[in-house]
């Protein structure tokens, strides 16, 4: 039997999570967001589609509107697709023409470790930044750009301080006022997230960092997350005082430097935007291909919406 007649559609209530977990926590590709509690707290909904006994998962995360089922990238989950020890570029290949023909709308990111065998005329190639910090700080330090080191210079300068594992409320504030829009929506994103965080902290899997003013005023936060040997750069919150005097860089740096020397990849989701990627670029972090998923089925008198 051929590999795509073992890839079976599951609904949300067949899967087996400690299965599931199973194949996400041992798999070379593996990444926090596959794992079935990320999942199911920044998820609206999810099925799946399962090789053999969970030999290779693929989460399908989906909505509804206007009675139209599509699949979509959940708040804060930078990669999914499909995740397992033996993929090969037949097997994901097989993976994506097996997605529901129900999902009338696909627009996905998969997974670094899916990069090969994305079939043409689905795939878009998006960048992530990472930057192994098992060196020295000595070793790593000499990376960074020289605007880079001027403006962690410039921070300390100024009498900023760096904190850690605060209240991740202090994060979430500082973010919602750089969204542009802030809705229904974004509300219940929000909310999720910050359900994740307690579930995550309690295990001692997400931590926050934060660089503190001269008056003790938050001007640079993010949250980490941990698994897989990565930290996760999962949510940003800065002030726009802390611009001018290289917080953020200095925030970067504290995290750097308490975790070199470790098995840890900072991973700094993305970005596709220029200016971002200059930024992760200049601390020493190297670009990270990962494909995207976009396929639309919707109704011809639907289609021109998303064109």
């Amino acid at each position: 039997m051929s590999e795509m007649m073992n890839i079976q559609y599951l609904t949300y209530q067949q899967i087996d999570k400690t299965k599931w977990d199973q194949c996400i926590a041992n798999a070379p590709n593996g990444v926090i967001y596959g794992y079935s509690f990320y999942l199911d707290h920044m998820a609206r909904n999810w099925d799946a589609l399962i090789l053999n006994d969970y030999e290779a998962v693929m989460p399908l995360t989906w909505n509804k509107k206007y009675g139209i089922q599509y699949l979509y990238q959940p708040f804060l989950t930078a990669q999914l697709g499909i995740f397992g020890k033996t993929l090969t570029e037949e097997l994901i290949g097989n993976f994506i023409t097996t997605i529901p023909s129900k999902y009338k709308l696909i627009e996905i990111s998969l997974n670094s470790g899916n990069i090969f065998s994305t079939p043409s005329g689905f795939s878009i190639l998006r960048s992530n930044y990472v930057l192994d910090l098992n060196k020295p700080y000595e070793d790593l330090y000499p990376s960074y750009r020289d605007n880079i080191r001027r403006n962690i210079k410039k921070a300390k300068q100024t009498g900023c301080t760096a904190l850690k594992d605060f209240d991740v409320e202090k994060v979430i504030e500082l973010a919602l006022l750089q969204m542009r829009s802030y809705g229904k929506e974004s509300a219940e994103n929000v909310d999720r997230f910050r359900k994740l965080y307690q579930f995550l902290h309690a295990k001692q899997m997400a931590t926050t960092y934060g660089i503190f003013s001269p008056q003790n005023e938050l001007i640079a936060s993010c949250v980490f997350f941990f698994s897989h040997n990565r930290a996760y750069y999962i949510l940003v919150g800065n002030h726009p005082n802390g611009k001018t005097i290289g917080a953020s860089h200095m925030l970067i740096d504290e995290f750097i430097k308490d975790h070199t020397g470790k098995n840890i990849l900072l991973d700094f989701e993305g970005s596709d935007i220029s200016n971002l990627a200059f930024f992760y670029s200049s601390f020493g972090a190297r670009e990270e291909k990962y494909p995207a998923l976009r396929l639309n089925r919707l109704p011809f008198y639907l289609k021109w919406m998303k064109n």
